[in-house]
């Protein structure tokens, strides 16, 4: 569909749905989630094991072909953790497995079907040895994750520096730079003399940016009808 053509009280009941899904469903299953989080189509959001928590207005975006899956794995007396901090954007297909402990710096984005592993999950000569070696990452805050990009175990990505689409990190990563390639390499510093905006400042006044959004979808749905809607989801034209 070029345009969305349900009436604004079905978007309306949409997002009142996805807000009470995420109470009954998501919320009992982290050890903490933070005030106004936001994910979109929550139910491919898949949770696996304790030790999951989420800062202040966290936004998932998940989809039907690429879950996000945040998996801690506990075997006898080792369990991991995953930390996402505050106004952090998890993007769709994304995967984050724990053995040891994963943690999301403030303001970090992680774009589609990136991969945090901190854990072989098999040793390298016994292939029956569960886990395996495991070390933590920490991406520090500001990082933007490229999509497909993968973050190996023991990295530490630096505040502000940006990983490249498809690129595989094993070592660490200093801040303020951008690294790319398989596996990851320098490619630039970041202009210190630059001005950085993060995601904390795009949503301090979230009452306000929600109200301006909800105005736009009024005005932009309201003319909208039941019959169109049902008409574009059974006969949809080209121009829908």
């Amino acid at each position: 569909m070029r345009l969305d053509h349900r009436p604004y009280y079905i978007m309306k009941l949409f997002h009142n749905f996805e807000l009470w899904y995420i109470k009954r469903f998501i919320q009992p299953q982290l050890d903490k989630l933070g005030s106004h989080p936001k994910f979109m189509k929550p139910w491919h959001l898949h949770i696996f094991g304790p030790n999951i928590r989420l800062g202040e207005q966290v936004h998932i975006v998940a989809a039907p072909d690429r879950n996000v899956r945040l998996s801690v794995w506990t075997f006898e007396n080792q369990s991991g953790q995953i930390d996402i901090g505050d106004y952090c954007l998890i993007c769709p297909g994304v995967r984050i497995d724990s053995a040891q402990h994963i943690e999301i710096g403030a303001n970090s984005m992680i774009a589609s079907g990136a991969y945090l592993t901190d854990a072989d999950w098999h040793g390298i000569y016994d292939r029956t040895q569960i886990i395996g070696k495991s070390a933590k990452i920490h991406l520090e805050e500001n990082v933007w994750i490229g999509d497909q990009a993968t973050i190996c175990k023991g990295v530490t990505i630096g505040k502000n520096s940006i990983v490249g689409a498809s690129a595989v990190v094993t070592k660490n990563v200093p801040a303020n730079v951008i690294v790319a390639g398989n596996p990851a390499q320098l490619v630039r510093e970041l202009d210190p003399s630059e001005t950085l905006r993060v995601r904390a400042e795009l949503l301090a006044e979230f009452h306000q940016l929600d109200k301006e959004l909800e105005d736009i979808r009024h005005e932009l749905l309201d003319s909208n009808t039941l019959f169109s809607w049902l008409r574009s989801i059974f006969k949809p034209r080209s121009t829908d």
